[in-house]
């Protein structure tokens, strides 16, 4: 489970409302969700984010509602992780029922900088700031959890038959 991109940084309490806005939950379009991802609290978002790149945030990432719209429209926007000082537990747990690779690490969160260049091993739990130098360590996923991820979702996971 490799990644890499450039970081794209927000604070702490970014809240579901934030992330996806209750206004576009009408639709179940992934693509649609995803143009209007994080808009509330950053309009550039849509027009920069980049496929690959890294979410970096603060504190209690995705609280509020346990709506699985917010992970699916941050995975559909081209994030493929998201490295927080932590996360609320039913956003931590959507996001790898619906593939979204997260890892909590706040060590990582204090030495990236927005637009920094990051790779992340999460196999062998190691984050690395290529624009610093500097690497951080993080608890690999279980075995399991990787397989999820790197199948794209537990339901995918389970119509491979990967998970039982």
């Amino acid at each position: 489970m490799n990644f890499q991109g450039k970081a794209i940084k927000y604070g702490d309490n970014v809240d579901t409302d934030v992330i996806i806005p209750a206004r576009y939950l009408n639709t179940s379009d992934k693509k649609e969700l995803a143009s209007h991802c994080m808009e509330d609290i950053d309009k550039d978002f849509a027009g920069k984010v980049q496929a690959g790149d890294i979410m970096v945030a603060g504190y209690n990432f995705g609280c509020g509602s346990s709506r699985e719209h917010a992970p699916i429209a941050i995975k559909e926007s081209g994030i493929s992780l998201v490295i927080a000082r932590s996360f609320a537990r039913i956003f931590y747990r959507n996001s790898i029922n619906i593939g979204l690779a997260i890892v909590e690490c706040e060590e990582a969160v204090d030495g990236i900088a927005e637009g920094d260049k990051v790779e992340a091993d999460l196999k062998s739990g190691v984050i690395y700031n290529r624009t610093t130098g500097k690497s951080f360590s993080v608890k690999p996923f279980p075995a399991f959890i990787q397989k999820i991820i790197e199948n794209g979702g537990l339901v995918e996971s389970i119509k491979k038959g990967d998970i039982k």
